[in-house]
């Protein structure tokens, strides 16, 4: 099998082309840089700018699936020109990929399978959401995640199986929001934001890149949150990595308007709260190698920790 990735250099995309070439696929990708083109036998890079509209359509050569993956980071200050950046990022990606396939007849793409995110869900303490939710967060980055999901279903028009992973939280000791949340914990300045009561759901990278080579394997379709089955408060994860590096937490949680102040808008994420299911992937035969966050930072931080379940009874430890 042949897929074709686009960010196949970032965080999640690197992940997902060690995960392919384990499973034997061979990678198409595109880039922006040509610095980063490489031409090995497994692994063939190919440049496009979809802010010019330009893309090497030779990379489609072979690719019976392409996995989507662009798109601008959103852990930047939201000014008005970056908001644009941010959506465009997604809409141009998918329009130029779109294009490309339908000046193209004879090519042997049978489905796409793109990231999308959980901020599409409403901000709420309460609520647990599965993928038939069909309110949309009132927020910057509920609009973003509709805009993005009504452009991946454009592909739909195309004969393609379709196929979108809402991510969470991605934790990962190469970069995302984990080192970042780490730092203050290591120089004893960490704290939970806000009531420290907003849900975080989150996933081992390893599972994230895996849920997209099942959905890959297996044909499927259809919208799957890309989350780990137990999802923590923001409390409960500063308390775990905390735990992970052996340090401890001495302050006390930081208020809202102290990073409204330092991050602008940008903070929202910092304390909105979405508790989503996992429960569709798993029943079309996912297993979760890290299925709790103990498990997850473990692995990350190869410590000694225990895990234990809501009856404090031990259920994983690691030894580094």
């Amino acid at each position: 099998m042949k897929v074709l990735i686009t960010g196949a250099t970032g965080l999640v995309g690197s992940e997902l082309v060690s995960q392919c070439h384990e499973k034997g696929y061979a990678v198409n990708y595109l880039t922006t840089r040509k610095n980063k083109i490489v031409s090995e036998d497994n692994y063939q890079g190919f440049f496009w700018d979809p802010k010019a509209g330009e893309i090497d359509a030779k990379c489609l050569d072979g690719v019976s699936v392409i996995i989507n993956l662009a798109g601008s980071s959103i852990s930047k200050r939201w000014t008005s020109s970056y908001k644009k950046e941010i959506i465009n990022s997604r809409v141009n990606t998918l329009e130029l990929l779109k294009s490309t396939l339908l000046a193209n007849e004879n090519h042997t793409v049978k489905s796409l399978i793109s990231a999308s995110a959980i901020g599409i869900y409403p901000d709420s303490v309460s609520n647990y959401y599965t993928e038939d939710e069909a309110a949309v967060d009132d927020s910057f980055l509920g609009e973003v995640v509709a805009i993005w999901e009504k452009k991946i279903n454009e592909f739909k028009s195309l004969g393609l199986k379709v196929a979108k992973v809402r991510i969470g939280l991605v934790m990962s000791k190469d970069g995302g929001a984990l080192p970042e949340m780490a730092k203050p914990v290591k120089y004893y300045v960490g704290a939970a934001f806000g009531s420290g009561q907003q849900w975080q759901s989150w996933i081992h990278i390893t599972d994230l890149a895996a849920i997209f080579l099942h959905i890959t394997k297996y044909e499927l379709k259809g919208t799957f949150n890309g989350v780990a089955p137990n999802p923590v408060t923001n409390v409960k994860l500063v308390k775990e990595i905390a735990k992970a590096l052996d340090q401890p937490l001495i302050l006390p949680n930081i208020p809202k308007f102290v990073m409204y102040t330092v991050l602008g808008e940008m903070a929202y994420i910092l304390f909105a709260s979405q508790r989503v299911s996992s429960k569709k992937i798993e029943e079309e035969g996912f297993i979760f190698q890290y299925a709790n966050i103990c498990q997850a930072l473990g692995s990350i931080y190869n410590t000694n920790a225990e895990c234990v379940d809501s009856k404090n009874k031990v259920t994983k430890q690691f030894v580094s």
